[in-house]
């Protein structure tokens, strides 16, 4: 199954909503949201949640008061200042380090696996979707996204391909959403910044060996900047397969729960489904 993401440098690219349009027109596929900290695709997806699992992605540490003899060692190791002193453990403040279970004289100090979020496995008209929610304020984002790839290739039904939202980015969480996939579609918009977001994030792409594509959302907004993203991807051998124009009606649709494809705006839909075939060209011959 080949495993196709979609990433951005920033949020707000339209990357999901042009996951979302595909979801609903590509065959034989499974879909995934590896944005863990603030997903969405699943309100366009509209399905039923099948699967729940809570899911431990940190360890903290706890001390047993009948076992504590309140020596101080804890406290002047703990490099994060998680201890206070009446040796009680702050959750945000614990990075599970473990050097205070070294340096325990009673071993009053364990480390225990906290839950940091939940994954989810949802039923939807357009196939099979994994995604899920990172807990407000909890790390492991990175561990998550993988943990997220991972459920979708363990209900997999022999589909052909995965459509991946991925994290926008250049983060851990975005290394995680693009490790092992066959090809990373960058979504950008004809900024400066979003020309600086792009080269950062091709460049995550290529030090991992994973084909990058740019599709320029929005593209005749600054044809200027769209002109100059275009010599960008000549010059560094980045094919671009998208062009999507400013559809102003696309922000009604988002309003009403809406995909293109669903709202009925042709166009755009037209340019999301070359966008795709282009992309078929390029993955047939991986």
């Amino acid at each position: 199954m080949k495993e196709i993401v979609f990433v951005s440098g920033k949020g707000g690219t339209g990357k999901s909503t042009i996951v979302a349009s595909l979801a609903m027109m590509v065959k034989d596929k499974m879909i995934a949201d590896c944005d863990v900290d603030a997903p969405n695709l699943h309100i366009l997806l509209d399905g039923d949640v099948v699967e729940t699992i809570d899911y431990y992605g940190a360890k903290e540490a706890f001390i047993d008061e009948k076992k504590c003899t309140a020596c101080g060692l804890c406290r002047e190791t703990c490099r994060f200042d998680a201890i206070s002193s009446d040796f009680a453990v702050s959750p945000f403040k614990c990075e599970g380090c473990g050097a205070c279970t070294l340096v325990c004289p009673t071993g009053a100090i364990t480390l225990k696996e906290v839950k940091t979020g939940e994954t989810y496995i949802s039923d939807t008209r357009y196939g099979t979707f994994s995604h899920a929610l990172l807990d407000i304020g909890a790390e492991g984002s990175g561990k998550l996204v993988t943990q997220v790839r991972k459920n979708a290739s363990r209900n997999k039904k022999g589909e052909k391909l995965i459509l991946i939202d991925g994290s926008p980015g250049t983060g851990c969480v975005v290394i995680a959403s693009l490790t092992g996939a066959d090809a990373a579609v960058v979504v950008t918009e004809p900024t400066m910044s979003g020309l600086s977001d792009l080269k950062r994030i091709l460049a995550v792409a290529k030090h991992f060996g994973i084909p990058g594509y740019v599709c320029i959302n929005k593209y005749d907004l600054n044809e200027d900047i769209t002109t100059e993203i275009g010599k960008f991807c000549r010059e560094e051998n980045y094919r671009i397969i998208g062009m999507i124009p400013f559809e102003p009606g696309i922000v009604k649709a988002l309003q009403e729960f809406k995909a293109p494809p669903q709202a009925g705006l042709d166009d755009v839909t037209a340019r999301i489904a070359e966008l795709w075939e282009k992309l078929v060209e390029e993955i047939d011959r991986i």
